[in-house]
């Protein structure tokens, strides 16, 4: 199968678009056609989300260049909601979507194994989410399986969540983790490089970090982003810049609330009119993005 890279490259000069729809279903934000009621049993409320995201994903499907469900969502209405979560896979898939499960997995190299053959199958997602804790035994496995079956990872590298900087940011030899948490993920991915000059092996990179996403650009310039933090979260088009490298590739930015709930933002779009209060944003999402690709092949262009 084709490099996960060298496919993420071709599908965002494709679409001309880096934009990553995040699959996070909340009940009581859902649509009214789709909320489910005070009573409903798990299985009714993952059905609702089940059809929810298949009206999403073909919603989006012109404009963004990958969907990323969070697992967690779909775990809390167990087998019924797991089963949404594979559907949610292989709907997208078949509608040209990359799938990027966010699955944050990690452990000891045995069960890491595990974790890897089951998310990263030739029937699961394209991507995952790794957690980079246990080192280099942790991510092994997912890196491995990942070249197997032409798929890609993603590594938890500089998160956006307030508390982050508790452990990121501490210093190690003058040198703050999260870089060396890059520079692992780069030697490991090292032999794992596309046609396209990006590995499979990626990096988590939270919008609202600018400057630790200039760092970690320069230290990790083979690794595609996974930039989450846009919208709800407060990142804009302008903060990701420096998550793309001079080419105007090598980041794809997720926005899961600002685009699956925009009609609760939108005044012209009322509750009936979701779908297209949930276009317009995708759209406006996709076209402040490529401004920012723009200007970075510009100032390539210039010397």
């Amino acid at each position: 199968m084709t490099h996960f890279a060298d496919r993420l490259c071709a599908a965002v000069e494709q679409k001309g678009s880096c934009v990553v729809v995040g699959l996070d279903p909340r009940p009581e934000m859902l649509p009214p056609e789709f909320r489910p009621g005070p009573d409903d049993s798990a299985e009714v409320i993952a059905e609702r989300i089940r059809l929810f995201h298949r009206h999403v994903i073909e919603t989006v499907a012109p404009h963004a260049v990958a969907v990323k469900p969070q697992i967690a969502f779909f775990e809390v209405f167990g087998p019924a909601g797991l089963s949404a979560y594979l559907d949610a896979i292989s709907f997208a898939r078949a509608r040209g979507l990359l799938v990027i499960g966010d699955i944050k997995r990690s452990d000891i190299s045995s069960t890491a194994e595990a974790y890897a053959q089951a998310h990263l199958s030739p029937d699961g997602a394209d991507a995952v989410t790794v957690n980079p804790y246990l080192g280099s035994d942790g991510l092994k496995p997912f890196i491995a399986k990942a070249a197997e079956n032409g798929k890609g990872v993603f590594v938890l590298v500089k998160t956006s969540n307030t508390s982050a900087a508790e452990l990121q940011d501490l210093l190690v030899d003058g040198e703050p983790v999260y870089v060396r948490v890059g520079k692992l993920v780069r030697r490991l991915g090292a032999e794992r490089v596309g046609e396209r000059g990006y590995s499979l092996a990626g990096a988590v990179v939270g919008a609202t970090q600018k400057e630790s996403a200039r760092v970690l650009r320069e230290t990790m310039p083979e690794a595609f982003f996974l930039v989450p933090g846009f919208g709800a979260q407060g990142g804009g088009a302008e903060d990701c810049a420096p998550c793309f490298n001079r080419d105007g590739l090598g980041a794809v930015v997720n926005s899961s609330r600002g685009i699956l709930y925009a009609y609760q933002k939108d005044e012209q779009h009322a509750a009936d009119r979701w779908r297209e209060a949930c276009e317009c944003a995708v759209v406006k999402m996709k076209e402040s993005l490529e401004d920012v690709r723009n200007k970075c092949r510009a100032a390539r262009d210039r010397g």
